[in-house]
């Protein structure tokens, strides 16, 4: 070959390696890279310039293939990875009159073989578990391609239609199924649900659904909810008496924490008691707090519930909560409620707050005076934010809460002696009633006591048709300390003394009520008599209540200030 062939054979060859789209890389005997074509280059992410004459280890780390050169044997399949990409080579050395040297490695990227090689591998499991899943599945099934090929069907389905897989697997649906519209769903992409359908006999309700990929229908997924009709009746009359029960608890519970009192069973036609009505329905209608105020056993919970009834808030729940009977330690979360974890004995999942729970609703906090003077300034936040924060929690929530308390003891007093917050006082104290004592009210006693009788007759199955006058007389005369609450427990105890009788008389009274009383003799004073001797106690005791302030006096008590003094200097007080 003369010069100018060997020229042109070898630029060719050049050319012809240059071009190939696998990698090709040579070194020598001491492992210097003596060529590094294109491709080779741009699998590897260098430059082919760059590392002509340097160390193959700089041009990959941990390459063998100087291995070749010892043992002078081609080594196929070799696996080796650079810049996160797989490759595989085949190595070989290189020979010049049977003397090795150098060494030649052709290798090409196997990176995306290697994903797509696994994608189809997961994809073939994934395969193989459906089609587990479809011949043990319980539920009648069958897909179907574009075409209404069959193309999967549960092996319960197969048994119902007495056929074996290959009968059903690749034939057109209608061939396999009765009475079936697999093929038109497959066509429409219209899904078909509780769809009534005849099989063999039995009368099924089945659901067809589109198989949708990229926005085109490519085939469609059939189930037979209810191998029979009757199986779906006998469904509907559970789900119905299911839906009945849930109701009936969902308004039991709806009672439960509803107001159970109106304005209507508040009884009395007395001035005082006609006055704090008149005040409570308007209090009932505004958002204000409301802070009820009287001695124990006036009724204060009574006024708490017709409020909350007689308000735009009357659907929401109406929430108790008595600030007296829970410990301080337990009182923050019995009211916020708290996460779970909070404390040692916390529920799982955590537990709402009585605030929450009278969302949209009512809370009524009896005995405020009662509560602890740290639990007080965490309750003034919240009248303050309208928003609560659980125990152990560290997000706040927002409530609407109306908010009721109520106390029988001076908040002023307990206020100048650093008992009670100033500020939560004056944050309750928007509304305030005073619900007046049952001795100011003598005026309602017998249509109190009248009302007593027909609950308590009614509650313990006792017949009583009332009360005789002697007995009412000493009942009027009586001061009533406990006051309703007082009154009930005397009656509840004469009824159970009853013995044939019906009628309540005097010796089924306690002796205090015939010792204190007024009443020295068994004679009945006449009716004048007995309304100026009641009338002059009523304003005495109010007097006494409210240390001689005439004005406020006539206000309780429903008069004009100038009866007040008529009615003073009438009865010498």
């Amino acid at each position: 070959m003369d010069r100018d062939n060997y020229i042109y054979v070898h630029s060719l060859l050049n050319t012809l390696v240059d071009i190939s789209a696998d990698g090709i890389v040579a070194i020598d005997t001491e492992e210097n890279v003596t060529y590094l074509n294109t491709a080779a280059a741009r699998l590897l992410g260098v430059e082919s310039k760059d590392y002509i004459g340097k160390k193959m280890k700089e041009l990959i780390e941990d390459t063998t293939l100087y291995r070749v050169m010892k043992t002078r044997e081609i080594e196929l399949g070799i696996v080796f990875s650079k810049n996160k990409r797989d490759f595989i080579a085949n190595r070989t050395p290189i020979f010049h009159k049977d003397q090795v040297v150098g060494a030649l490695a052709i290798f090409t990227d196997m990176t995306d073989y290697n994903r797509m090689d696994r994608a189809l591998m997961a994809e073939k499991e994934h395969s193989r578990i459906l089609e587990t899943i479809f011949e043990t599945a319980y539920d009648w099934i069958v897909v179907v391609n574009r075409e209404g090929i069959v193309t999967m069907m549960s092996q319960t389905y197969l048994d119902f239609l007495e056929l074996k897989k290959e009968e059903a697997i690749g034939k057109h649906v209608t061939q396999v199924i009765p009475n079936t519209r697999m093929h038109i769903v497959a066509k429409t992409g219209k899904a078909e649900i509780g769809d009534i359908q005849e099989i063999k006999g039995n009368y099924m309700i089945a659901t067809r659904l589109p198989v949708i990929v990229d926005g085109k229908v490519i085939g469609a997924v059939g189930k037979v909810n209810f191998k029979d009709i009757s199986d779906f009746n006998t469904m509907a009359k559970k789900v119905s008496k299911m839906e009945k029960e849930l109701e009936y608890y969902r308004e039991a519970l709806k009672k439960e924490r509803a107001g159970k009192y109106s304005f209507e069973n508040i009884v009395g036609t007395s001035p005082s008691i006609v006055r704090v009505k008149n005040i409570s329905k308007k209090a009932a209608k505004s958002d204000s707090n409301v802070l009820i105020l009287g001695e124990s056993g006036t009724g204060k919970e009574l006024f708490a519930h017709a409020i909350h009834n007689f308000s735009h808030r009357a659907n929401g729940p109406f929430i108790k909560v008595n600030c007296a009977a829970i410990p301080s330690e337990l009182l923050e979360s019995e009211l916020f409620g708290y996460e779970e974890g909070a404390f040692t004995g916390a529920k799982k999942g955590g537990k709402l707050g009585k605030f929450e729970l009278a969302e949209k609703g009512s809370i009524f906090l009896d005995e405020i005076g009662d509560m602890d003077i740290k639990m007080q300034a965490k309750l003034l936040r919240v009248l303050q934010e309208k928003e609560i924060e659980r125990v152990g929690g560290t997000k706040t929530k927002k409530i609407d809460v109306r908010i009721i308390a109520a106390t029988n003891k001076k908040l002023e007093v307990l206020v100048e002696q650093g008992k009670f917050r100033e500020d939560l006082y004056y944050r309750l104290n928007v509304m305030t009633i005073h619900i007046p004592p049952l001795r100011e009210r003598i005026a309602d006693m017998r249509a109190i006591t009248k009302h007593l009788l027909n609950k308590l007759s009614h509650h313990m199955g006792i017949i009583v048709t009332g009360i005789s006058d002697e007995a009412m007389n000493y009942l009027m005369n009586y001061s009533w300390p406990g006051n309703v609450r007082e009154l009930e427990n005397v009656l509840e105890r004469a009824l159970n003394l009853l013995d044939k009788e019906t009628v309540i008389e005097t010796h089924h009274l306690p002796r205090k009520i015939i010792e204190n009383s007024h009443q020295i003799c068994h004679e009945i004073e006449d009716f004048k008599t007995a309304m100026e001797r009641l009338e002059r106690e009523m304003i005495d005791n109010c007097l006494k209540a409210v240390n001689g302030n005439k004005k406020e006096a006539a206000k309780r008590l429903g008069i004009s200030r100038t009866s007040l003094y008529q009615k003073i200097e009438k009865y010498g007080l």
